[in-house]
């Protein structure tokens, strides 16, 4: 059997960096090996204080959330239309201040395209669109108000990483990772600091299925009242072999820190402090950081500009901690989430080069 089904990560992940033109138009063209139609990008402008936004196939291209806010869903004009290759900018200042910097990430899913499902027994209506390669999937949904209702999420796999946003009531954005949960009983926030804690109203006590996630009577993934019908958008990954994975490590607290084996070149990772302290969703990315040690540095749940923070090195096969900090490297549990630039070995046995 093959190491790996994906032999280039550029295919179904990029990351792009932009200098914003309002009223422009600006074309954002990827320059990995694969050509990538996203469908869902993550920006961030990288010079100026100013919030995340998401946008995505499944809601449409204006549909803007914020993930280091709770607020509901905004009609903006922060990306006109997703390219064979890219996107295309509107004229909303968050996404394209003129002369500011900025950095998007870019999944693919399934091209728009999405399978439907009606509401049945515990089953919530809605709709997926699936990547079953690159294990990732786009759920949007309507509430019920009942715990135990599922969705589906198309992939063939049980989902290890979730992220849920109700779009019109203002709302936490909930996290399930695999690595934190307790019988499904963990949750964190995107939007906070907070670590992850102990709720069974978000996952029902429930950890999603090869066919299901399950949902608690909370208004986070959920609405409390059975009057209350509310669209929600779940984004959820499984780890794939050689692209992607949703793992934990301990720090130890020294500059020369924890490796951690993940089976492939990153190009994406997001690490969090797992259940002792408060602190931030920390990211770096292969494009904005070219060399060892990783530098640029982004908060998923604020709204604050670069930093400069010497983290981590992205090796061939993993990474390895390189500062004391405690959001990344104390003598604690953390949880990463990493995308791949290329497996460790390709499909054909073909080793991949560090940095």
């Amino acid at each position: 059997m093959a190491y790996t089904t994906v032999d280039d990560g550029s295919e179904y992940f990029q990351t792009a960096l932009y200098t914003g033109n309002q009223n422009a138009s600006v074309a954002v063209v990827n320059d990995g090996n694969s050509d990538l139609q996203p469908d869902w990008v993550w920006g961030k402008n990288r010079d100026s204080d100013s919030n995340h936004w998401v946008v995505d196939s499944s809601r449409g291209v204006t549909k803007t959330l914020f993930p280091d806010l709770t607020s509901a869903e905004e009609t903006q004009g922060s990306v006109n239309a997703f390219n064979t290759d890219g996107f295309t900018l509107g004229d909303w200042i968050g996404s394209t201040k003129t002369n500011e910097a900025y950095v998007a990430w870019q999944w693919k899913a399934n091209g728009g395209t999405t399978t439907d499902f009606s509401a049945s027994g515990n089953q919530l209506a809605g709709g997926f669109q699936a990547n079953t390669t690159a294990g990732f999937s786009i759920i949007d949904y309507t509430s019920a108000g009942n715990s135990g209702k599922t969705i589906q999420h198309g992939l063939n796999s049980a989902p290890t990483f979730v992220l849920i946003k109700n779009r019109t009531d203002a709302s936490s954005w909930a996290v399930f990772h695999a690595k934190a949960q307790t019988s499904g009983a963990i949750r964190g926030k995107l939007n906070e600091t907070d670590a992850f804690g102990s709720n069974t109203g978000i996952w029902n006590n429930t950890v999603p299925d090869s066919s299901n996630i399950t949902l608690g009577n909370n208004d986070d993934v959920n609405s409390l009242s059975s009057g209350d019908v509310d669209p929600y958008i779940c984004y959820a990954f499984h780890d794939v072999q050689g692209y992607s994975k949703f793992g934990s490590y301990t720090g130890n607290n020294n500059a020369n820190g924890a490796f951690v084996y993940t089976g492939f070149k990153p190009a994406w990772l997001m690490v969090k402090r797992a259940t002792d302290a408060a602190r931030a969703w920390v990211i770096h990315d292969n494009t904005q950081d070219t060399f060892n040690v990783t530098a640029n540095r982004l908060d998923a749940n604020t709204s604050e500009e670069n930093q400069s923070s010497g983290h981590f090195d992205f090796l061939s096969n993993g990474f390895k901690c390189r500062s004391t900090e405690g959001a990344t490297n104390a003598a604690s549990a953390y949880l990463y989430m990493a995308f791949a630039e290329h497996p460790f070995v390709s499909s054909k046995g073909v080793p991949t080069t560090a940095r």
